[in-house]
């Protein structure tokens, strides 16, 4: 997992987003998805240059409970936790500048 980016699992994912003092961008992706590869590198760069939001990763494989539970359907699906909370859902891979604005907001 790149610097910065947490990988969570049903057993870290209420804990991490519920005890965030900051909005959580959480990416739900798998690993035969090409779209969510090349959205990969955009999230560890806002990982990096965002102090403001923490970027976590779901594998949809490895936890489909939690994909059920937030109703992805297609991936990547960006979900934005706000105090515990999904405040914004974003499906599909985007250009940085159009994730950053569209998330610009919680920055």
């Amino acid at each position: 997992m790149a610097e910065g980016i947490t990988d969570l699992d049903m057993n870290s994912f209420d804990e991490t987003i519920s005890s965030s003092d900051t909005p959580v961008l959480v990416d739900f992706w798998a690993e035969w998805c090409g779209p969510c590869k090349m959205i990969a590198p955009i999230l560890e760069e806002i990982a990096v240059e965002q102090e403001n939001i923490k970027i976590a990763k779901v594998n949809v494989d490895d936890s489909p409970d939690l994909a059920r539970r937030y109703e992805i359907m297609s991936i990547p699906a960006l979900i934005v936790f706000e105090n515990g909370e999904p405040a914004k859902k974003l499906i599909g891979a985007k250009p940085k500048g159009a994730l950053l604005e569209e998330i610009g907001e919680f920055l």
